[in-house]
């Protein structure tokens, strides 16, 4: 995730920045989905001078997340069906074993041998512990 994209003199466009904050409450060793985060904004109550909540769906928290997510916790915002970003599947994969990351092994027929996130046991449901 490159994220370099900057607005004016460095702003980000309000969801992109509501987008962001999400996937930094992400714990360390767990993941939501793009589908995850545009259903958290959603149900969230939308600050005075943000857009409504219904700006966008999971193409548009992945777009927030290719333009401007670099400066945040990429890998933990991820696709659906648990297979890694490509492109950064490996700088993905030392993030996840860092820190804990529950993966699935790679099955004989995967071509790249690359695990994917075990969704059942990764997934966070955006609930604070504690």
């Amino acid at each position: 995730m490159s994220g370099t994209g900057e607005t004016g003199a460095g702003e980000l466009p309000p969801y992109a920045e509501r987008v962001l904050a999400v996937a930094e409450l992400i714990p360390a060793g767990r993941v939501m989905t793009y589908g995850d985060v545009a259903e958290w904004l959603r149900d969230e109550e939308s600050p005075a001078g943000f857009p409504e909540t219904g700006a966008g769906g999971p193409r548009q928290v992945g777009r927030v997340m290719a333009l401007y997510g670099g400066a945040v916790p990429w890998w933990r915002v991820v696709r659906a069906d648990g297979r890694l970003l490509p492109g950064s599947e490996l700088r993905a994969l030392a993030h996840y074993r860092e820190e804990g990351t529950p993966l699935r092994t790679a099955g004989r027929e995967a071509d790249d041998h690359i695990p994917r996130l075990d969704m059942r046991r990764a997934r966070w449901d955006g609930q604070r512990s504690g």
